[in-house]
Order: structure tokens, then C-alpha cells, then sequence
């Protein structure tokens, strides 16, 4: 098991088979010595984490479906790598987008969600560059989507 699957099994965190792309693109691209990781939405094993933060869910739950995107994100990663995920030098940098109304303002506290887990699976080399912004409306009614890039050794 590589370090990193150790550390999210310390966790209590197995990762999934990374999910298919729900239209034209494909999950990741390389490019030199980046992963370009597509936007993961906000779903785990019991499907899709779905509604509008400040009027379905609150900042916590959005924290959760926040860190179920980032546990997609590293899904991707692991399929990106051939399966050797501890190829990973550091997470550069995260966008978050939130399914929030007009006067919810806590965007960052659910992005947090993704950020604080990343930091404790990948430590320091999980400290990155980060937006974190309001969305309308997000695919599936889906309460967060994350995207990512990574580098890699």
C-alpha cells in the first residue's frame, strides 16, 4: 500500500474507483509535470451530495460534500498515476465552486472542507493556491464541485 493510501486508511478513507466523466472531456490531462484534474462533484457511496448552501445544507454539510469532491479528486489522481499516487509532489492548486443563493458569503468555510483534508493526507506538500466561489446552479443540483491540479514526479 503506498504512503498516501496509508495515511487516508489512518483516516478511515478508502479511495473509490475514480468516477467516469458525465460528458464530452476527460477526467485528467498531463501536461509535462501537472495533472489538470476535471471538476469532481459532490457524491459518495450513497450517491449524489446535492442542494444549495444557506437554504438546504449548512456550512458543515457543505465542508462534507466539499471533502467528498476532494476524495474524487484523488480517485483521479491515482487513476492519473497508473495507480502510483505517492508520485505526487504537491497539490498546486484547488477551485471550488459552491450551489449557493445570493446571500450566502461562507464560500471559503466549504471549500475548507477540500483543504483541510488534502493538508492532512498530503501534509505540507497539501498546501496550495485556491479560489473558492458561488455558483447559481451546479451539475445534478449538486451542492460543490472541485477541480484541481497536481504535480507530479
Amino acid at each position: 500500500m503506498s504512503k498516501i493510501e496509508t495515511r487516508l486508511a489512518e483516516l478511515g478513507v478508502t479511495l473509490p474507483d475514480a468516477p467516469a466523466p458525465a460528458a464530452n472531456y476527460v477526467p485528467w490531462v498531463i501536461s509535462g509535470k501537472q495533472v489538470f484534474i476535471s471538476g469532481q462533484i459532490s457524491q459518495n457511496a450513497g450517491g449524489m451530495i446535492k442542494g444549495k448552501l444557506g437554504a438546504d445544507l449548512s456550512v458543515e454539510q457543505g465542508a462534507e460534500a466539499a471533502k467528498a469532491c476532494a476524495i474524487s479528486l484523488l480517485a483521479q489522481l491515482k487513476a492519473a498515476t497508473d495507480g502510483d499516487i505517492d508520485r505526487v509532489v504537491r497539490l498546486v492548486k484547488l477551485v471550488g465552486f459552491v450551489n449557493s443563493g445570493p446571500d450566502f458569503v461562507d464560500q471559503p468555510k466549504v471549500i475548507n472542507g477540500a483543504s483541510d483534508f488534502m493538508v492532512a493526507v498530503l501534509g505540507d506538500a497539501g498546501r496550495h493556491a485556491r479560489s473558492a466561489v458561488s455558483a447559481a446552479s451546479l451539475p445534478f443540483g449538486v451542492a460543490v464541485e472541485i477541480e484541481a491540479v497536481f504535480e507530479i514526479a
